[in-house]
């Protein structure tokens, strides 16, 4: 780890508040990581016992790096939203029932008595990977987050598009399928990205198969997962593979109405559905079915144009996007 005489100065903390655990990293202007500590969530008892544990995580992690708090500048605090940016509001988060509508930059502000730039956290993992992560060469890049749902965040220059309400970045809820019988995504809407890509929807796909008759080795499994599916594809299994590469194309089509939309440098996609990801034979095959059906998508003039991989930081990106965020924030307010 970085130590505070190598560190350039000043510092910022990143907090990346998630259903089962809390990332805390103290930062330095350079987006390197003096030290790091995650911490439960323990969502059920409550907004303001999580703050008071996050301001003394926040605390500790000071004094291990032998700084001070007039060393950090600011807080960047990244949480589900939905939330209001402007009044710094934690509204009704679908993993944090007991947080709805909680003041919850304002608060963070006051236990560790510093400011906070409050943001998203797919957007603050979008930022992350723009500035240490796989974006770092790019001008503009959008991030795609592959898990229970699909999330996203894009950034033009420096500039995280957040939008008017709040839900700029909001990717996993384009439409892809306007058919009757299309499926809902987990906020009802019929035909999106999520309602295709998300995990309910690999799983969903899996179901309908099996219930149509489909031989599988996934029929013998107790429970359907994007694990288990990910498992039987690698096992040869040619259910579990189409359904892998079912959803590469389904994603393409997703990602090919974003390039048309942001022209980006690059598209990035994390998460922990990427059948194995980077290195692994199944997530390269995956990953490389999604730029063939893009490119197929695409005007001719982007065809080449484009780069789409695999996020590098993984679960630090929230973390380090949100201190980047503050970062940002900060410079912009000083006029540094």
């Amino acid at each position: 780890m970085l130590t505070r005489q190598e560190a350039e100065h000043p510092l910022y903390v990143g907090i990346d508040v998630g259903g089962t655990s809390i990332k805390i990293g103290v930062i330095d202007s350079a987006g390197r990581t003096l030290t790091y500590d995650a911490i439960p969530t323990d969502s059920q008892l409550g907004a303001g016992a999580a703050v008071i544990r996050m301001a003394g995580a926040v605390s500790t992690l000071l004094q291990e790096v032998g700084a001070a708090k007039q060393d950090v500048a600011r807080i960047g605090l990244a949480t589900p939203g939905p939330l209001d940016l402007n009044t710094g509001m934690l509204l009704t988060p679908g993993n944090l029932p007991e947080w709805s509508n909680y003041p919850i930059r304002q608060r963070v502000s006051e236990a560790c008595d510093l400011p906070v730039r409050y943001a998203n956290d797919a957007n603050a993992a979008a930022f992350g990977e723009y500035w240490k992560g796989a974006g770092t060469d790019c001008h503009s890049m959008v991030l795609l987050t592959l898990g229970t749902g699909v999330g996203g965040g894009i950034i033009v220059g420096d500039m995280l598009l957040e939008g008017a309400h709040d839900c700029g970045g909001e990717c996993g809820h384009i439409v892809i399928d306007l058919q009757e019988n299309a499926p809902r995504d987990s906020n009802d809407n019929q035909g999106s990205l999520e309602a295709y890509c998300g995990s309910y929807g690999v799983v969903r796909r899996v179901q309908q198969a099996l219930d149509a008759g489909r031989e599988s080795q996934l029929a013998e499994r107790s429970a359907i997962t994007p694990l288990a599916v990910a498992q039987a594809a690698e096992g040869g299994d040619t259910l579990a593979r189409e359904i892998v590469l079912d959803t590469a194309r389904y994603l393409a089509i997703g990602i090919a109405s974003l390039i048309h939309t942001i022209d980006p440098d690059s598209v990035v996609l994390g998460g922990a559905m990427t059948f194995g990801g980077s290195g692994h034979p199944l997530g390269e095959e995956f990953l490389q079915h999604i730029r063939d059906e893009v490119r197929l998508r695409l005007l001719h003039s982007l065809r080449d144009s484009v780069q789409i991989d695999f996020a590098q930081l993984g679960s630090d990106a929230g973390y380090i996007g949100a201190a980047g965020l503050a970062r940002l924030e900060h410079l912009h307010q000083t006029g540094m």
